[in-house]
């Protein structure tokens, strides 16, 4: 690898982890390697990329840019040397970020086997329910669970899913509130919502082609789907979930699904790539066979 490539690299893995002791072990290189390589690069171009502290690591304005452009050029190094390879000899580190639960019952399980194909490819998981900067946490593919209009409209994205959404709630809460026969009877209910969009108050059903809006109380308000997962289970209330979030927890009884009959809008699963409508090769053998998997 030439200077500049190697400087590029370093510099990528440093603000993509804002680390310079992560970059040097995922790079296997001494971090105070990566420290004079950081160094070399900001002398060589003159200004300063990083901000520096004893605990983390952060991009200064021109670091931004450099990052950007930087990720691109190397995508299409690694884009021109994987055609040559062939798929079968992925490697390097890709960094996914994903909701906490529909990536834990979803996610991971749909990529251990392809990550058994490729012994050589590292994956960074970055589960959180809220969304991302995905250019500045320098993440190469993010699964979005979504209802409504994509918000990363300006990246490039594939849809991957539909997943079906249902009205849920524990014994222990319909023994005591009794179990509402139509939407109608949700507004004398408990509700557990999420901030965001599957947290809005008016629930929409669609039943016999007629399609009916109800406006839900909120007893319980959660930031993350195991929250409103746990509330739920907990008998505070009832909420909206999907197959993919509550599966297990049916199975075994601990939730009810409810209002069978009547059908909420699904939610739409997407890949969406930060570096544009073209993505690595690794990036998109992911999503291929999360597409074909999901």
């Amino acid at each position: 690898m030439s200077d500049r490539w190697q400087e590029m690299t370093v510099f990528v893995r440093v603000a993509e982890t804002g680390s310079l002791s992560r970059a040097a072990r995922e790079l296997n290189v001494s971090q105070p390697s990566v420290s004079r390589i950081v160094g070399a690069l900001e002398a060589r171009l003159g200004t300063t990329l990083l901000l520096r502290t004893t605990r983390s690591v952060s991009l200064t304005d021109a670091g931004a840019i450099y990052l950007e452009r930087s990720r691109r050029l190397l995508a299409e190094m690694e884009e021109a040397e994987q055609a040559t390879r062939g798929v079968d000899s992925l490697h390097g580190v890709i960094r996914i970020a994903m909701p906490v639960m529909y990536g834990t019952r979803a996610i991971i399980p749909a990529l251990t086997p392809f990550l058994a194909r490729h012994p050589d490819l590292k994956v960074d998981f970055v589960m959180s329910d809220l969304r991302q900067n995905l250019v500045t946490d320098g993440v190469d593919l993010a699964i979005r669970v979504n209802f409504g209009s994509l918000e990363d409209s300006t990246f490039g994205a594939r849809k991957l899913a539909l997943v079906e959404r249902i009205v849920m709630a524990a014994p222990a809460y319909l023994s005591v509130r009794g179990t509402p026969a139509t939407p109608a009877d949700l507004a004398q209910h408990d509700c557990i919502l999420q901030h965001g969009s599957f947290g809005r108050e008016s629930w929409r059903f669609t039943h016999d082609k007629t399609v009916t809006s109800v406006e839900v109380q909120a007893r319980i308000w959660v930031n993350s789907v195991p929250g409103v997962l746990a509330a739920t289970v907990e008998g505070l209330g009832v909420s909206l979930g999907t197959l993919a979030m509550a599966g297990k927890e049916l199975r075994t009884g601990k939730l009810l699904r409810l209002l069978e009959s009547y059908q909420l809008e699904p939610a739409e699963v997407y890949a969406v790539f930060p570096a544009g409508p073209r993505p690595s090769a690794k990036v998109q053998a992911i999503v291929d066979h999360l597409a074909a998997r999901l």
